[in-house]
């Protein structure tokens, strides 16, 4: 069923929450104003915004109201993928962007952060204490011998400090990379080591579903494994008087108050100097750490989180009344998009722990009994807490007062219409009649959306409502031919300021280029506004997503879940190497092979199928030994739901294991639709397979 969207209300009434206009519907009056630009329709806007690249990408520029010490002598010199260069000449800083907000967000009686855990800890800092703190631990980075392209980690759970020590970062020119603390040392180490750290963050410990789990056994192999940190800083979480040889206290360090951290202000950089690295995990290899730069977050998560999630919506009373949570790790890409509500001026809930209580003690109202004391109006998680919340059977009367709850933003995984219902009507009864759900999908790989929100559009449960503006994005066949009404490979036929700028160590580009330019290389496609995209554009941006896009007769997206072998485990993703390393350093196993079957409207799966040396059976204590494993090594997030023992795992002629063809097998295509038995080594091995999706189809 569609819900209309609600119109605008600029009157407000006495005891009533304040009138708003979408942020959407500003920038169009702005565009008609300044520009003389007005549009029929949202399709209009869009197609306006992918083919006029630089009108587009100037007026996000011009609309923020941008600054730079220097003028840039292009918007995008060179329209080329991979390649793009934009702003050149421009200067830019993230952090120099969101301390823009101090004074007025301040005035405003809004504080900058409000940290809860499920200790039931509450911390807040204001914006004044925000810039103090940024400026006092970058004032102890640059006397560190930290220096513009210095790597720093940072081994954190999502509290206060992790965010501050971002800025911190970011206003003296390091580039930042985090791990959550739930991951094992070998994934951590996997991802750190790539990039040749000179200092780390790292915290105590944290608790997490009712337990402590102490960190200071990671804490000492991470600086035993990384021999180019030169300096410890230790984040006390779990015991604050803590002292740990060799390390210097973050809290000691942040106390720091006088004339120099008063005149601190962070560095100009380049428009494309690092800004951070985050890892996106393919189905070979190491994960890939993915550099993305300043200018291009600014600008992407400015017209991101304003124009489509509506984030610090101009409220008539109260332009600074934003408080925006969305529940994520640090090693999801969704605490980059926490973070981002920074640069908007909006204030940031954050929570450590468990959404779910613990193991003995379920407890799904979590997260919303901290919206209602929080007074949260944007409340976003993965689409998996909300199934996990219906499921339970959880009750607005047991959760406080959610009535100044906005809008509910969703994404790491597709949503299912009777998820987004069941939400609608939850949110109804705790006195939100209208409740806009925020729903997006895009990825790690360029830190921003292709598919999301429009607060002036209609909702249909299960469906995303639009194409973002700036990204070109269509549904492929296999022969790069767009369609509409049908599943294909999601595109993106046009370069965005957040694409990477490269992944790091990659000289020649060849590992960027093959992952996501290799499907479709120069010459394929139509451009947005029609005719051919000619070799001199390069090649199309291939995400790895199935999508199917709606004509106008039937309007949205719908995102079907991955359409390669990549793990994602409710929005968190993971490459199968590193769980086969895992798996396969038990002693018994010879083989293994793992998929996830994501898909659309069902609950998520992911078996793992073992081949074990010869007189050995797959038995209970075995089996907790392999998820154990995982467990250690990875992280919980990524245990298998099944685990089967097999006689072969299914490989091409050349070795390489069939985890696509077994992934599609098992999501119901038929078996000679999804893999040529001509070009197996062990073509017997699929009748079990066959069986096996069939007694799955079965229930």
């Amino acid at each position: 069923m569609e819900t209309p969207a609600r119109t605008p209300d600029t009157t407000g009434a006495a005891g009533e929450r304040p009138a708003y206009v979408p942020q959407i519907r500003l920038y169009q009056d702005w565009l008609e104003r300044e520009r003389g630009l007005r549009f029929a329709d949202y399709d209009a806007l869009w197609r306006w915004s992918t083919t006029e690249l630089d009108a587009f990408w100037q007026s996000i520029w011009d609309y923020f109201d941008l600054r730079s010490p220097t003028p840039h002598t292009a918007v995008l010199a060179t329209n080329r993928m991979p390649g793009a260069r934009w702003f050149p000449g421009a200067q830019a800083n993230y952090a120099r962007q969101v301390l823009r907000h101090v004074d007025a967000a301040h005035a405003a009686g809004q504080p900058a952060l409000i940290g809860c855990n499920e200790r039931g800890e509450r911390r807040e800092l204001s914006w004044p204490e925000l810039r103090r703190q940024v400026a006092a631990l970058a004032l102890h980075l640059k006397a560190a011998g930290i220096e513009p392209g210095d790597r720093v980690v940072a081994y954190l759970p999502n509290i206060p400090e992790t965010m501050v020590a971002f800025l911190a970062c970011a206003s003296v020119g390091a580039v930042w990379s985090v791990c959550a603390p739930d991951m094992g040392t070998h994934a951590v180490l996997d991802r750190f080591r790539q990039i040749g750290p000179k200092l780390l963050l790292a915290v105590d410990g944290v608790v997490h579903g009712g337990r402590e789990h102490d960190r200071g056994a990671v804490l000492e192999e991470l600086r035993a494994e990384l021999p180019s940190v030169q300096q410890v800083i230790l984040v006390n979480n779990l015991d604050a008087a803590r002292q740990v040889a060799g390390t210097t206290r973050y809290h000691d360090i942040v106390a720091r108050d006088d004339a120099e951290v008063a005149a601190f202000e962070p560095l100009w950089l380049p428009f494309d100097h690092p800004l951070w690295i985050v890892y996106s995990s393919g189905t070979t290899g190491l994960p890939k750490p993915i550099v993305h730069g300043h200018g291009g977050m600014v600008l992407v998560m400015l017209q991101l989180g304003a124009l489509h999630n509506d984030i610090g919506c101009s409220y008539a009373a109260n332009s600074f009344g934003e408080r925006y949570h969305w529940y994520s790790s640090t090693g999801w890409i969704m605490w980059n998009a926490q973070l981002s509500g920074l640069l908007a001026g909006a204030t940031c809930v954050l929570f450590d722990g468990s959404p779910g209580g613990s193991r003995e003690q379920p407890d799904w109202t979590v997260l919303w009994r901290m919206a209602a004391r929080e007074r949260v109006s944007f409340f976003g998680a993965g689409a998996a807490f909300y199934a996990n919340c219906m499921k339970a059977g959880i009750a607005p009367a047991q959760c406080g007062d959610l009535s100044r709850i906005r809008v509910l933003g969703s994404t790491g995984s597709p949503l299912s219409a009777e998820v987004q219902e069941w939400g609608s009507r939850f949110l109804a009864e705790a006195g939100v009649p209208e409740v806009w759900w925020c729903n997006i999908s895009g990825g790690t790989d360029f830190a921003g959306a292709f598919i999301g929100g429009n607060r002036e559009l209609p909702q249909t449960p299960g469906r995303l409502q639009c194409r973002m503006l700036g990204a070109a994005v269509e549904a492929w066949d296999d022969s790069g031919r767009p369609v509409l009404d049908a599943v294909g490979e999601l595109v993106c036929t046009q370069p965005i300021p957040s694409m990477p700028l490269f992944l790091w160590g990659d000289e020649d580009g060849a590992r960027y280029h093959a992952s996501y330019f290799e499907m479709f290389p120069p010459g394929h496609g139509r451009r947005p506004g029609g005719g051919d995209l000619g070799p001199e554009a390069g090649s199309v941006w291939r995400h790895g997503d199935w999508i199917e896009i709606g004509s106008a007769a039937h309007p949205g997206c719908v995102i079907y879940g991955r359409s390669d072998a990549t793990i994602n485990r409710h929005g968190l993703r993971m490459g199968t190497s590193e769980i086969y390393s895992a798996v396969e350093a038990q002693p018994e196993v010879l083989d293994s092979l793992v998929v996830d079957l994501e898909y659309l409207g069902r609950e998520s799966f992911m078996p793992l199928f073992v081949v074990l040396r010869e007189g050995h059976q797959l038995d209970a204590a075995l089996t907790e030994r392999i998820r154990a494993a995982i467990r250690q090594s990875l992280s919980p997030r990524f245990l298998p739901d099944e685990i089967v023992q097999v006689a072969q795992v299914p490989r091409t002629l050349s070795g390489k294991k069939q985890e696509l063809p077994i992934k599609k097998l098992l999501l119901g295509q038929p078996l000679e639709k999804v893999v040529n038995r001509d070009a197996m080594a062990n073509p017997e091995c699929l009748d079990w397979y066959v069986d096996y999706a069939a007694r799955r189809a079965r229930g």
